[in-house]
């Protein structure tokens, strides 16, 4: 026997099939180049400023970069990531120009 509540029945119910599912965007990857212009101290630096990583994370990102042309160096929203370059292009070691990194779209 239904409970009696003061509440009116909508006479609506769900099925599993009908719940709607909500897709989450893809995460974006800011990759950063190899540098053959910028010193290695520089680099880490940068990191650790703009991603707040340790010194360890930021010189194990920064060999993955010279050793391998390129480094993942964070991962998360589109928007974000576009903030984060934008902090990486306020830092410039001397007359040399921001480092080199670029956004895309992760798997």
């Amino acid at each position: 026997m239904p409970e009696n509540t003061n509440e009116p029945d909508s006479g609506v119910s769900v099925l599993p099939e009908q719940i709607i599912r909500v897709d989450r965007l893809p995460p974006y990857n800011l990759v950063l180049h190899n540098d053959p212009h910028h010193s290695f101290a520089f680099v880490v630096a940068v990191l650790c400023k703009v991603f707040n990583y340790p010194v360890e994370k930021a010189h194990q990102l920064t060999m993955e970069a010279h050793e391998k042309e390129r480094a993942i160096v964070w991962s998360g929203g589109k928007e974000l990531g576009e903030l984060k370059m934008e902090q990486i292009s306020t830092f410039h070691e001397g007359k040399l120009g921001p480092l080199d990194c670029h956004l895309e779209p992760g798997v």
